[in-house]
């Protein structure tokens, strides 16, 4: 708004001192103050209201205004209360530095101008956001992108003065104004909030504070798509939605504003609906292959199709790279007061298909969390089949240097091997996402991912499917929301514990183990942890003993109960091996 605006406006009770060819400055905010330097707290375009507290003496005048002059306000606006009428030594100063004056009649309240300003003011800058936010929806529907959600964000920032990140499920930025990234841990636990407060049916904008500051967070959904269904579970995208973050309590906005932040999460939804169209080469080419793995196809027709997927993953390269399979599963149960749009608490999960929410999870578990921006993941390929997402992912040959010395003819050229740097390991895989994804999955939602070694051929795709959908099973055998494991986990018992039928778990480990714990739970013996450290020490009494600060008479004594209760012997390989899986599967 402008000084002339503010002028015209009877109810305000301003009288003109000095500065009229200054009228037309635009009025950015309002400050009250009556220190005596008050620059600290400008930033320019302010109408300074003050009441002369700060004056003395003639003296004061030239410093104050010559101060407020420098920091840029576009006035000063005097009390009458104080002294009756404005000093002629802060007339002439204002004049000197052509700062307008004016004075405020003693009968208006500070407060009803810095009121009607900030009111003004709040509603013109929406309304001009609004305008540009329409102009930059109209040209991203109809034509390419103009910029990105950055430039979307950049104008809340210029005009609103609000900071705001754009964040995928898992907290990852994609996009941000300026060079102020959002931490890592914040950008997940915003993520974390969102999810849960979504999965509990609360109405958006959702209210989170992380380190002290307070955000907002609004979901970017519907991309363009046309009208979300009424009866859609919320499950179905709960886990593949952005969320704008704006750093500011929105539970106090207007209406207007509430509006305004919706509309920008529209035309960022935008630009999310370009990127899943951009993933379709990519998603396709997954599709065919696994159709061909699966379907036993020759690996020569396995491999033309690698050929042509190499190109378009890993641009530039060279030479056929290794590749790695990861195979995710997310699976809906039943759980009590689970929150759907337009369906009952606790319906049931069979209607939501775990596929496709698989597919958009692996997508984004699979890029670099220290990566940012909308088209990250293209080196990922996600193909999705029944509740089943499968993840093709290539991986850089690293060519071994050649021998110093050829040794003739019939030598072998050297050999590509896969570069561990950048392989997928499940054990490190989840640890930046499990804590958002655990309260999007709340109560009623898992997933199990597993990992297969890299392969280096067509021949050897098959097998790591196989070893990736075997690793899963293993992940799925263990106990919480999230979980992964790897090909590593194929070499050793742990791969047949989760075949073993529920009921023969249970009454395997029961006839070995609730003796034990009967014991414990009546004497205090501590007989199941004795057990465990026995194991783990291989039988040596000595130090065994140690580990567990007891004399090795002791230690005797409770090895000699728990044969004695459970009728074995611990210095039989069978029986130590029996009492080693039954405490795995307990």
């Amino acid at each position: 708004m402008r000084l002339r605006a503010l002028l015209e406006t009877d109810a305000l009770g301003l009288r003109l001192l000095g500065g009229e060819d200054e009228l037309d400055r635009s009025v950015r905010g309002v400050m009250t103050t009556d220190l005596r330097d008050p620059s600290r707290y400008l930033s320019g375009g302010e109408l300074v209201l003050t009441g002369l507290a700060w004056r003395r003496d003639a003296t004061d005048s030239e410093p104050f205004v010559r101060i407020l002059a420098g920091a840029g306000v576009a006035g000063l606006a005097a009390g009458e209360a104080e002294l009756g009428e404005i000093p002629g030594d802060l007339i002439e100063a204002c004049e000197r530095h052509h700062l307008p004056l004016f004075a405020v009649h003693e009968t208006v309240a500070f407060a009803t101008i810095t009121e009607y300003v900030v009111r003004q003011v709040s509603g013109e800058r929406a309304g001009d956001l609004a305008a540009v936010v329409d102009r930059h929806r109209r040209l991203m529907t109809s034509g390419p992108a103009g910029g990105g959600p950055e430039v979307v964000l950049d104008l809340l920032g210029s005009d609103l003065d609000l900071h705001a990140w754009v964040l995928s499920p898992t907290g990852r930025q994609i996009a941000g104004a300026g060079d102020a990234p959002l931490a890592g841990p914040v950008g997940a636990a915003l993520a974390g909030h969102h999810l849960a407060a979504t999965r509990t049916g609360r109405r958006a904008p959702h209210r989170a504070t992380v380190g002290g500051t307070t955000y907002s967070l609004f979901p970017i959904r519907n991309a363009g798509r046309g009208p979300v269904p009424a009866s859609r579970d919320v499950r179905e995208s709960v886990l593949s939605d952005w969320l704008l973050a704006v750093e500011a309590d929105a539970s106090d906005w207007p209406p207007a504003r509430l509006d305004l932040l919706q509309g920008v999460t529209q035309l960022i939804a935008v630009e999310r609906d370009r990127r899943d169209a951009a993933r379709t080469v990519r998603r396709r080419l997954a599709q065919e292959v696994l159709e061909l793995v699966q379907t036993g196809a020759p690996p020569a027709e396995i491999a033309a199709r690698l050929r042509v997927a190499a190109p378009v993953l890993l641009p530039g390269l060279g030479s056929a790279p290794h590749w790695q399979v990861v195979v995710a599963r997310v699976e809906w149960g039943v759980a009590e007061g689970s929150a759907t749009t337009g369906t009952p608490a606790g319906g049931s999960g069979s209607a939501v298909a775990g596929g496709p929410v698989a597919q958009a999870l692996l997508e984004e578990i699979l890029v670099d969390p220290a990566v940012t921006g909308p088209d990250s993941a293209d080196r990922i390929a996600v193909a999705h089949t029944g509740d089943e997402a499968v993840a093709l992912v290539p991986l850089p040959a690293v060519t071994a240097p050649a021998p110093a010395h050829d040794s003739g003819p019939d030598l072998a050229p050297a050999e590509a091997s896969t570069d561990e740097d950048s392989a997928l390991h499940a054990d490190v895989l989840l640890a930046a996402v499990r804590e958002p994804l655990s309260a999007g999955l709340a109560d009623d939602g898992r997933l199990t991912l597993g990992v297969s070694a890299a392969v280096h051929s067509p021949e050897g795709l098959r097998g790591a499917l196989e070893e990736a959908r075997h690793a899963r099973r293993v992940a799925a055998a263990r106990p919480g929301r999230v979980c992964a494991a790897g090909h590593h986990e194929l070499a050793s018992h742990v791969l047949l514990l989760p075949f073993v039928p529920d009921d023969v778990r249970r009454a395997f480990t029961a006839r070995l183990l609730d003796p034990l714990r009967d014991y414990d739970r009546r004497h205090r013996a501590e007989l199941i942890p004795t057990l465990e450290a026995f194991l783990d020490c291989d039988g040596s009494w000595t130090r065994c003993a140690s580990r567990l600060h007891l004399h090795v008479n002791t230690l005797r004594y409770r090895v000699g109960r728990i044969e004695q209760l459970t009728g074995r012997d611990l210095s039989r390989l069978e029986d130590k091996l029996d009492f080693f899986l039954a405490l795995r599967m307990s």
